[in-house]
């Protein structure tokens, strides 16, 4: 037994610690043996329909496979029928606990994990997991008929062992800190789900996962109904104790958001979040809120700020100067829009990281500038000042119309001036460009940046396709501009060599929106990706940030450091409070109840 102990040892490498759970940064909050996450009720009774509407923007669904390109697949699919190793709590960030796996290994040299999966962990056609399913799951989400982004999401990993029948292991090219918890984030199905085809033929074979819920009565075009597995593996689990409590969950999707607005006054669904101003403002209201079934709640988050935005494609020739991109910026009047569009509710976004430690303020200290020092003629100057912030209406000498005046310059320093009835380049080119959406409702907060942009001869066409046209059209990078709530992260680290690193620029369907293609972008990306502790990490992030938002990739958008709720306060009911990082449909389909469970029907 000792020799075949050393033999492991020599094959794999040393045995560092084992835990119940991983943290980036410190320890768990949960200790091992804990009961049940402090925000999930272990007594809430299980039963009941939960009524959800579909976002807005997925007019309908074609396929049950939410890992490949083509297609979209319901609302939630992946969140419902997949388990994956490990699984987040709603009350911390940058932490995980042990779902299939009962534990994770991290190697003293951080080059390697390995995660011993639970012996109770069953598929939902009664199969155990298995480590091969695991390996099989990344060696599928890695291929090419997956979507790219999973292969830019784990490129770091160098590949899986399946040491055993319940042991995998996955190797790293390097160091990484965040990886542990990215392989353990990775869905985990089973090898038999489309076995015999190519993956991206597998397309509405019903999925076979471990999760809590599986696929259940559907009307395409209409709604699709998820029902809990009353045999779900993980019931009794403390990560699981007091979720997945209804019995069934069904999504409803309608196209049109007056409609959908409409339907939710008429008791047609339990609960939406708002995201509309004006909505919120006005239009929430009516007989069913008077009589209390319905109530609107606003609670308080601290979620980062993520990075909404206007995104410029610099792929295309006439977005490549980042003058260019500034001065599209300088047109906006964001202080107005508040005003007069949102009833000011939504404050301005700032940057990549706000509300996060990593969100970068005043001048670069000593050690960011050690780490920008080597770009210096490569990046813009302004990096080596104060911090970017938006252009704004309301200060000193920042106007509108001084705003425009700024622009106009920038846009001659770049070569483009004002003649024959349009701004043109030294060729005689017009600039006429095109946003892209798939929202025809959207051109009402675009039509006043529209016009500011024409004072300046600038043309920028409005585009409204349907939502498969549209994600087909972003896939490619077909676009000038689109707009996208990008979510932002505590602790940031692969997700922004997916956003912003060169290597994905050329790849389809990946996350390189503004096709950024900078070696000081990614030597920054590099640094926060590997950084060992957070005295590394945050003058990585600090500089990141500095150099993305003074080189006018994105133009800020809005951002609302609350979810605003309306629910069924007759049928639903939570344990309050809300955890701090929860997102509102998760928590709702996470922990919430029915007050009358009997009421179900089959």
């Amino acid at each position: 037994m000792r020799i075949f102990f050393w033999a492991l040892i020599l094959l794999f490498g040393s045995p560092a610690w084992a835990a119940h759970g991983y943290a980036l940064w410190g320890e768990l909050k949960y200790p091992a043996g804990f009961t049940h996450f402090e925000y999930a009720n272990p007594q809430a009774p299980k039963g009941g329909e939960l009524r959800l509407v579909s976002n807005v923007r997925y007019s309908t669904f074609d396929k049950y496979n939410p890992f490949t390109m083509k297609g979209s697949p319901p609302a939630y699919l992946s969140n419902l029928l997949f388990d994956s190793l490990l699984t987040g709590a709603m009350d911390e960030t940058a932490s995980a606990y042990g779902l299939l796996a009962e534990d994770v290994n991290v190697a003293d040299d951080r080059l390697s994990v390995v995660f011993k999966l639970r012996p109770e962990a069953r598929f939902h056609n009664g199969d155990p997991v298995r480590a091969e399913d695991v390996k099989h799951s990344y060696d599928t989400l890695v291929s090419p008929q997956a979507s790219p982004s999973y292969r830019s999401m784990l490129q770091e990993v160098a590949g899986v062992d399946v040491m055993d029948s319940r042991t995998v292991r996955f190797r790293f090219h390097q160091a990484n800190r965040d990886l542990p918890l990215t392989v353990g984030a990775i869905p985990v199905f089973s090898r038999k789900w489309g076995a015999g085809k190519p993956f991206d033929e597998v397309v509405t074979d019903i999925p076979i996962g471990s999760g809590p819920y599986r696929i259940g009565p559907v009307r395409f075009g209409r709604d699709i109904t998820y029902v809990r597995d009353a045999q779900y593996w993980a019931r009794d689990l403390n990560v699981a104790r007091g979720t997945a409590n209804f019995e069934r969950i069904t999504v409803k999707i309608y196209r049109d958001n007056t409609a959908r607005l409409e339907a939710m006054k008429a008791g047609e669904f339990d609960f939406m979040s708002v995201y509309s101003a004006g909505d919120w403002a006005r239009r929430i209201n009516g007989k069913r809120f008077n009589t209390g079934e319905l109530v609107k709640k606003e609670l308080k988050h601290q979620l980062p700020s993520g990075f909404q935005s206007y995104v410029l494609n610099t792929r295309r020739p006439m977005l490549r100067d980042p003058r260019v991109r500034e001065a599209l910026g300088l047109a906006i009047d964001y202080e107005w829009m508040n005003r007069q569009m949102f009833y000011g509710g939504y404050p301005r976004v700032q940057d990549l990281f706000g509300n996060t430690v990593c969100q970068a303020k005043g001048m670069p200290d000593a050690d960011e500038l050690a780490l920008l020092e080597r770009w210096r003629g490569k990046v813009p100057d302004a990096v080596f000042g104060p911090m970017y912030e938006p252009p704004n209406t309301e200060k000193p000498g920042q106007s509108l119309r001084e705003n425009l005046r700024r622009a106009k310059e920038l846009l001659r320093e770049a070569g483009w001036t004002y003649r024959d009835g349009a701004l043109r380049n030294a060729q005689g080119q017009a600039m006429v460009l095109e946003y892209l959406d798939s929202r025809e409702g959207g051109v009402r907060t675009v039509g006043p940046w529209i016009q500011s942009l024409e004072k300046l001869g600038i043309r920028l066409k409005f585009s409204s396709v349907d939502f498969a046209l549209y994600q087909q059209r972003v896939d490619k990078f077909e676009y000038d501009m689109i707009s996208l709530n990008i979510p932002g992260s505590s602790y940031p680290g692969q997700e922004m060599e997916q956003l912003f690193g060169s290597k994905t620029v050329d790849v389809e369907g990946s996350a390189s929106y503004a096709g950024v293609k900078s070696p000081a972008v990614d030597a920054l990306v590099k640094r926060v990706v590997s950084a060992r502790n957070l005295q590394e990490l945050l003058p990585a992030c600090h500089a990141l940030d500095r150099v993305i938002m003074h080189s006018h990739y994105h133009i800020p958008q809005w951002t609302l450091s609350s979810h605003r709720l309306v629910y069924n306060a007759h049928k639903l009911a939570y344990q309050p409070p809300m955890p701090p990082y929860a997102r509102a449909e998760e928590w709702v389909m996470s922990t919430w109840w029915s007050i009358q469970p009997q009421a179900t029907k089959p």
